[in-house]
């Protein structure tokens, strides 16, 4: 048989001890590997491996040895308690072996769960577990986790008063990394909250989340867009004490005024338009390049993207200028057009 959608998600976290098995597949192997540990978990418990209770066959083995398989449901645990066959990357090739083991399975045998990469509809592996009365197919693809799926995951973290502003900035996240990053991010972002009863706001999620832009050079952009020009120059040497280089600067620039043009151009308004960002701006950050877009308006935006162009080709160019005083003037002259 074959699960889908919400009533696989929901088996995952609560297996059904009484199935002969469960194929899990799909082309992305650490989604298949989260979903197999969070259902072997559940069926045998934190201390099952410790137990004894499990038994792991790599697919190549089962292939040499057929018999592999049948053997490990059939034994008998030195613990009491549910015991899981577990076969890691099974391919077409024991597909023979594991239809034997199904057939052969028996109330009170261990339980079966095979996982395996990218399977065709007519795959032999698939057919077994699909055509059998007992035993449940998943399919694992790269579709972004759905709203229970995240939820699932907070609250396993221990994250339940979350407000909506925040489930937003969740939602959005989770669409931008893969399941192994969104999962270790909100384990930090439980640990960040631990001891604090507030809901769990935006802020708190923007502190957490990965960022590909130093801080340091996000206040620059920051006093640039926003027209705060006499506080250019000391941030400016700082930076230059910390070994950024103008080029880093120029490239982080042109990333963040073409962002603040395309929400500014966005048909919807530049609230929609920061939403559709990949990836996606969080919290006070995000309030504020929407502020700055809406400051700015597209035209002004175009010429500030016109200006970081000339001063970038400047930079990689044969000039003597010091490179950094180029970059800052530029900054300088950008800072000044946002107060007209």
């Amino acid at each position: 048989m074959k699960l889908t959608g919400v009533a696989a998600t929901r088996y995952f976290a609560k297996p059904e001890p009484e199935r002969t098995g469960l194929l899990i597949f799909g082309g992305d192997a650490m989604r298949v590997a989260l979903r197999r540990q969070e259902v072997i978990a559940a069926l045998i418990g934190p201390k099952g491996e410790e137990e004894m209770r499990l038994s792991r066959i790599a697919g190549g083995d089962l292939r040499k040895q057929p018999s592999l398989l049948l053997d490990a449901i059939k034994e008998v645990g030195f613990f009491p308690g549910p015991r899981v066959a577990f076969v890691e990357d099974a391919t077409d090739a024991v597909s023979d072996a594991v239809k034997t083991a199904l057939e052969e399975w028996r109330e009170g045998d261990a339980q079966i769960v095979v996982t395996a990469g990218s399977l065709a509809a007519k795959s032999k592996l698939r057919k077994a577990f699909e055509g059998h009365n007992n035993a449940y197919s998943v399919g694992i693809y790269d579709d972004p986790p759905s709203r229970e799926e995240i939820e699932d995951i907070l609250r396993r973290a221990g994250l339940r008063d979350i407000s909506n502003d925040a489930m937003t900035d969740l939602v959005a996240l989770s669409r931008a990394l893969d399941p192994g990053d969104f999962r270790q991010t909100v384990e930090k972002i439980s640990l960040y909250k631990f001891g604090d009863t507030t809901p769990l706001g935006p802020a708190d999620v923007a502190a957490c989340a990965p960022s590909s832009v130093e801080a340091g050079v996000d206040d620059v952009l920051s006093i640039v867009a926003e027209g705060r020009a006499p506080e250019l120059g000391p941030v400016m040497r700082r930076l230059e004490s910390q070994g950024v280089q103008p080029v880093q600067l120029a490239i982080a620039a042109m990333r963040h005024f073409r962002a603040l043009h395309a929400a500014a151009s966005d048909p919807q308004g530049p609230g929609a338009g920061i939403a559709r960002m990949r990836p996606p701006i969080f919290g006070p950050r995000r309030d504020r390049m929407q502020r700055q877009a809406q400051s700015w308006g597209m035209f002004k935006l175009e010429t500030a993207l016109k200006e970081l162009v000339e001063t970038d080709l400047t930079l990689r160019s044969a000039s003597r200028a010091p490179q950094m005083a180029v970059m800052e003037r530029a900054l300088m002259r950008l800072a000044m057009l946002a107060r007209r």
